[in-house]
């Protein structure tokens, strides 16, 4: 108990502090091979490309300890590109949809007419397309688009951010909100659950309390002494707690561990699974709507390739493969301790486009979730971080364990023999 608590004298500490696991970062992104097509209504065709991998370095920040059993942190990424274990470089191309303008599109749906012409009139000076070609290091550390500053002008504070756009450009050497999670000084039983993000014990980005509330951990380490029944976490991505449940008991290089998987309800919606009526307004079942909390642009969140989701998103575009093996997420934690020693969790980003009356850019695009792409975060504990964590955890109990048996079947012929002796002398 003592040496999982955060605590500066606990074994955990330093491995919580600056986590020893080595992460990398995945990214499959979805080339669009038909782009003009589409906008004369076509299905959409898409081809995976990728992985680019970085490798992933967190670190903590801030570490202050409060009164009331609980500690403070800021934890930073930052991410460094490995060519060789990437299928591709940061310089390969790639055609995607134009993201500002189509999210834009659907986001001014209802705009009286005349600011949607003037838009579609800008588009046309600034030589905007639906779909564009951009290079891989663009897409993920930013490009620069004077579409920005134009859709500001026109309507103000509908794109919240200035200068570069890019999909992970504020994912690295950033960090992702203020944690205040318990020591396990007052009770072991809630260690690293969170106390509150950013002051917060619950966010306002939902349509129940039950949705908004912030629940388990901050996704690194749980309590101890698990049941093989489920674990929760907040994601200050998904903007959500998300609550994985059992799936088995296994071993990771010899140390035991529960397996804890998404359930098929994670992304239901609220027709399929009630409680996350809350999310919605949904579309199919099997993406989340992330509007509330992304500036209102018409993003989803998925598993990888629609994995668990309503077939209909599969079918509407071409070159999804979905299966478990490759797209779905899972958790392998040392039930003992709560210490993950194996992770993938898998996302997949998606935008909805559609056809969109006086911006002629759209042209006759059907409503569609279109995957941009999808990505994981993967880690397991190994080198000398794993041999003493086998050997203090796994190793040591288990002869101390094997010890009690042994002295134990000493110590029956030492009672039998008292037992005599007593009766004898009686």
């Amino acid at each position: 108990l003592q040496n999982v608590r955060i605590d500066p004298g606990s074994i955990a500490f330093g491995m919580w502090k600056d986590i020893p696991v080595p992460f990398y970062l995945s990214v499959h992104f979805f080339e669009v091979m038909n782009p003009q097509e589409i906008l004369q209504g076509a299905k959409p065709v898409v081809s995976q490309r990728g992985p680019y991998v970085y490798r992933e370095f967190r670190h903590k920040t801030n570490i202050t300890f409060h009164d009331n059993g609980t500690v403070s942190f800021l934890e930073y990424r930052r991410l460094f590109f490995r060519p060789e274990l990437s299928a591709g470089s940061e310089d390969d191309y790639i055609v995607v949809p134009n993201i500002l303008l189509m999210g834009a599109a659907v986001m001014m749906e209802n705009l009286p007419n005349f600011v949607k012409l003037l838009l579609s009139g800008a588009l046309a000076g600034l030589k905007q397309e639906a779909f564009m070609n951009r290079t891989v290091g663009e897409l993920m550390w930013g490009y620069e688009d004077p579409l920005i500053e134009t859709l500001n002008v026109l309507v103000p504070g509908l794109m919240p951010f200035e200068g570069k756009f890019g999909l992970f450009v504020e994912f690295n050497d950033s960090h992702s909100g203020l944690f205040t999670v318990n020591t396990g000084m007052q009770d072991i039983s809630r260690v690293h659950m969170v106390d509150s993000w950013n002051g917060l014990r619950k966010v306002k980005y939902w349509r129940t309390n039950e949705c908004n509330m912030i629940n388990g951990t901050s996704g690194e380490m749980w309590p101890p002494f698990m049941s093989p029944t489920s674990l929760e976490f907040y994601s200050p991505e998904a903007c959500r707690s998300m609550k994985l449940v059992y799936e088995q008991s296994g071993e990771f290089a010899g140390v035991p561990t529960y397996r804890f998987v998404a359930p098929k309800t994670l992304f239901a919606n609220g027709t399929d699974y009630p409680p996350n009526e809350g999310f919605c307004p949904c579309l199919q079942s099997g993406i989340q709507n992330v509007s509330s909390c992304r500036f209102n642009a018409p993003l989803f969140l998925s598993h990888p390739h629609f994995y668990n989701a309503d077939p209909f998103l599969v079918n509407a575009v071409d070159g999804l493969h979905p299966n478990k093996e490759q797209h779905a997420l899972f958790l392998d934690v040392h039930p003992m301790t709560g210490i993950p020693m194996n992770c993938s969790i898998k996302l997949q980003l998606n935008l909805y486009i559609k056809q969109v009356p006086g911006i002629l850019q759209t042209g006759k695009t059907k409503p569609v979730v279109l995957p941009l792409l999808w990505f994981a975060e993967s880690g397991s504990i190994e080198g000398s971080v794993l041999n003493q964590f086998y050997t203090n955890l796994v190793l040591i109990p288990s002869v101390l364990d094997y010890l009690q048996y042994i002295f134990l079947g000493l110590s029956i012929p030492l009672i039998i023999t008292a037992a005599v002796l007593v009766a004898m002398n009686k």
